[in-house]
């Protein structure tokens, strides 16, 4: 992936994730795509640091998931972002919206809506007690020096994501 190359309104990247094959795309704010919500992500700032998770210590991004029954797309931010990263959201801005459709694969035709957030926090103390096993800290200006995404249409998602939050980084 060339790094920092950023997605475009409404341009369908391919991606692979789960042995299925998406064709996923960014919408900014006024924008929200139709398909079934499945969540929130954030750009987590606190201070002059950004906060990345991995599930694996090699691909690092952004706290996030899927919605509980009932919950808005910011509830879900607030709840997620707490239990992966252990840091509670201050405040939050709404960036975009991220859609994925299923193109080939057991859930071909099922289109998914992720909000993406720039979010205020305050970081807590570690403890990883969900599926996340790490968390990093790094300086907000190195930002897309430290994300790593599994392949390039998540890459250009996440270089978007941080355009939009203000962190467009050195890298």
């Amino acid at each position: 992936m060339v790094r920092g190359v950023l997605a475009i309104d409404g341009e369908k990247m391919a991606s692979h994730a789960g042995g299925q094959d998406w064709l996923v795309s960014w919408h900014p704010p006024g924008d929200e795509p139709t398909g079934h919500p499945h969540g929130a992500s954030g750009v987590c700032v606190a201070g002059a640091h950004l906060v990345l998770i991995s599930h694996d210590g090699v691909h690092w991004g952004f706290p996030g998931g899927r919605p509980e029954e009932g919950e808005t797309f910011e509830e879900t931010l607030r709840r997620e972002v707490w239990e992966e990263a252990c840091v509670k959201v201050v405040s939050a801005r709404l960036l975009g919206f991220v859609r994925s459709q299923c193109v080939a694969g057991h859930e071909l035709g099922l289109v998914l809506v992720r909000s993406i957030w720039r979010a205020e926090v305050e970081v807590r103390p570690w403890r990883p007690e969900f599926e996340v096993a790490h968390r990093r800290i790094v300086p907000a200006s190195e930002a897309a020096a430290h994300v790593c995404d599994p392949d390039e249409a998540s890459g250009r998602i996440t270089h978007r994501a941080l355009a939009e939050a203000g962190l467009r980084g050195s890298a």
